[in-house]
């Protein structure tokens, strides 16, 4: 028997500002079910047992539920992934990294909250409604009732551009020619995200970490682009 255990068995009036099962559900909104899962997995600290029958929670590991499920429903990571950055970086480290991410989406939210109508996007920029449907239809563009972000118009912007050049259906071009970019961008994001999120979260307040983020847009665009250029002529030279 622990010490913890073998003093609530002594002092009953030590377990007054612990939890039992059913005020653990109730307090973290989470099914019992799923408080034993995560027991099971290793996520919470074990219970402390006054009897073989009856056991009582530390008031903390509502907060810790909570955090859990987070982890799981924000950042879509398994119950595995969570035990490791739980035991590696412990809470408060997962709720900063949480905290930054949530400043982050919240001002990328913000920004993207104007919406500019189809119909002045297609008076606007001259691309056909059915470019503008393919487009939505592989999620390179994400319009909603009230049109397009400013995101949109500035892919759309540059669709445009794209096709006065040329760059269309008549010499093979597609809307799909847009994936490749798209998926080739969706890995880079998300190593870039991980890398970030590693080296700034926990180490500076989160609005300073965001700013710092925001202030590397800018550069980013232009290192990307210079890159994809020496790039491109070194491919074209080396298929000569």
């Amino acid at each position: 028997m622990s010490t913890v255990e073998q003093e609530t068995a002594d002092r009953p009036e030590a377990v007054e500002n612990l939890l039992r099962m059913s005020e653990l559900v109730e307090a973290s909104g989470v099914p019992g079910a799923t408080i034993k899962h995560y027991l099971r997995e290793g996520l919470l600290p074990d219970p402390v047992k006054t009897s073989r029958n009856m056991a009582y929670y530390l008031p903390e590991t509502v907060e810790r539920i909570g955090l859990i499920k987070r982890l799981q429903e924000e950042r879509y990571m398994p119950l595995k992934a969570i035990r490791s950055v739980l035991d590696e970086e412990g809470q408060e480290r997962a709720r900063a990294l949480l905290e930054v991410e949530d400043r982050i989406l919240e001002r990328a939210l913000a920004r993207e909250r104007t919406r500019t109508s189809a119909a002045e996007v297609r008076k606007t920029y001259g691309v056909p409604d059915e470019v503008l449907d393919r487009l939505a239809e592989i999620e390179v563009l994400r319009p909603n009732s009230k049109g397009y972000s400013p995101s949109d118009v500035t892919i759309i912007e540059a669709i445009s551009r794209f096709r006065a050049s040329g760059y269309d259906e008549k010499i093979g071009f597609t809307v799909y020619d847009t994936l490749r970019y798209k998926r080739a961008l969706e890995e880079l994001v998300r190593e870039e995200v991980d890398v970030l999120m590693e080296r700034l979260e926990g180490e500076m307040p989160p609005d300073r970490a965001v700013e710092l983020i925001e202030a590397g847009v800018e550069p980013l665009r232009d290192l990307i682009a210079a890159i994809h250029t020496r790039l491109m002529v070194e491919e074209v030279e080396r298929r000569r």
